[in-house]
C-alpha cells in the first residue's frame, strides 16, 4: 500500500515540476518566480529556488529523470538529488548522465541515488570532473561565526576530504575511548572539546594511526585509464584527484588497488601487513601450489609469505605475495630477515 501510495506522490511531484518550468518559462526566468513560488507553497526562498532550478533541468536536461517519476519509480527528493549532482555539466553531457542513469535509480534511497548520480556525472565528464576538484579544493578556508550566548563555530570550508575525513575520524575514535572511560559528556561535546583541544597544541591520547580507503582499479591508478576511484565514506572523485592523492607525499589515506575486471582488491598498501580474505583468496587461486619448486602441497593449505620481508620495506599485494607451506615458509623467512 505503501509503494502505491509513493508511486501516487511521485507521479503527481512531476506534474508540479512541469507546471512550475512553465511558469518560469512564461515569466521569462525572472527572479519574481522564485519569491511567488516560495509564497504560494509556503516555503523559504532558498527551497523555493531550488525546486524551481530543479523543474527547469528536469524538464530540458533530464528527460529521463522525469519520465522515471512519470512511472512512480522515483521521488521528487531522489529527483532533486540528480539535478544537484549534475548541475556542473554541460546540456548535453547532463543528458547523457541522464540516459545513463535511468535503469540505476529505481529502487535506491537518496544517498545511493546521490552516489550514483555523481559517478555518472564524473563519468561523462572526466576532464572537467578533475578540474572542477581542482577550483574547489583550492578555494579552501577557515571560517569563524560568532554567535550568541557565549558561543561561536569554527569550519574548515571545501577542505581536502582526505584530510577532513581523516581528522574527524581521529577526534571520533578519541571520544567514543573517552566515553568508555566512564566521560559524562556527549559524544558531540566530546568531538568539539577534542577538536578545540588539538587545535590549541594538544594532543590525543590514542596513538593509532587513523585511515581513509581510497579505492581505485590498476589502470586508473596506473594513468591507463580515467575511471573514477570511490574514497570510502564519501563517494566517487575524478580519476585525476584520486591519483594525486594516492601519491602525494603527505597523503592520509590507505590506497587499495583493485582488478579493473573482477574489482578483486590486489594492493593494500604499505600499512597492513596482514591481507584481506579478497586478496588473499586471490593469491592462493593464482598459485595453486606451495611456490617452492617441487613442492605440491595445495595452495589452500599454505601460508601467504611477503617476498620481501615487511619490515624491510614488502608490500601487502598481490605481486609481492606468494604461497609457502609451512614446512617451507620457515625457513625461506628466516632467511629473508637475516639476509635482509
Amino acid at each position: 500500500m505503501a509503494q502505491v501510495a509513493s508511486a501516487g506522490i511521485a507521479r503527481l511531484e512531476a506534474v508540479r515540476f512541469r507546471a512550475l518550468a512553465q511558469l518560469s518559462r512564461h515569466r521569462g526566468g525572472a527572479g519574481s518566480v522564485v519569491q511567488e513560488v516560495a509564497l504560494e507553497l509556503s516555503l523559504v526562498d532558498s527551497h523555493a529556488g531550488a525546486v524551481v532550478a530543479a523543474a527547469e533541468a528536469l524538464t530540458t536536461r533530464l528527460p529521463c529523470t522525469l519520465g522515471l517519476m512519470d512511472r512512480g519509480k522515483l521521488g521528487g527528493f531522489g529527483a532533486m538529488k540528480v539535478v544537484a549532482a549534475t548541475a556542473w555539466l554541460s546540456e548535453e553531457n547532463a543528458r547523457a548522465a541522464d540516459a545513463v542513469l535511468e535503469d540505476r535509480l529505481p529502487g535506491r534511497n537518496a544517498d545511493q541515488i546521490r552516489k550514483a548520480a555523481n559517478h555518472a556525472a564524473i563519468s561523462v565528464d572526466r576532464d572537467g570532473a578533475d578540474r572542477r576538484a581542482r577550483r574547489h579544493r583550492e578555494g579552501r578556508r577557515l571560517r569563524v561565526r560568532q554567535g550568541e550566548a557565549g558561543v561561536a563555530s569554527i569550519e574548515v570550508e571545501d577542505g581536502p576530504v582526505e584530510k577532513v575525513t581523516a581528522a574527524y575520524r581521529r577526534i571520533d575514535r578519541e571520544a567514543r575511548a573517552l566515553r568508555k572511560g566512564g566521560e559524562t559528556r556527549t559524544l558531540d561535546q566530546l568531538r568539539a572539546d577534542i577538536a578545540l583541544d588539538l587545535l590549541l597544541g594538544g594532543q590525543c591520547s590514542g596513538g593509532e594511526r587513523t585511515e581513509v580507503f581510497l579505492y581505485m582499479d590498476l589502470f586508473t591508478y596506473l594513468g591507463l585509464n580515467d575511471d573514477p576511484a570511490e574514497l570510502a565514506g564519501h563517494g566517487h572523485i575524478p580519476a585525476g584527484l584520486a591519483r594525486q592523492i594516492a601519491t602525494g607525499p603527505d597523503t592520509v589515506l590507505r590506497r587499495i588497488i583493485t582488478d579493473p575486471l573482477s574489482g578483486q582488491v590486489l594492493d593494500l598498501g604499505r600499512d597492513r601487513y596482514r591481507p584481506s580474505a579478497g586478496l588473499g583468496e586471490f593469491v592462493r587461486v593464482r598459485d595453486r601450489e606451495c611456490r617452492r619448486p617441487g613442492c605440491h602441497r595445495p595452495a589452500q593449505a599454505c601460508d601467504l609469505d611477503h617476498v620481501v620481508p615487511w619490515q624491510f620495506g614488502g608490500h601487502t599485494s598481490a605481486d609481492e605475495l606468494v604461497d609457502l607451506c609451512r614446512r617451507d615458509h620457515r625457513p625461506c623467512h628466516d632467511f629473508r630477515v637475516s639476509h635482509g
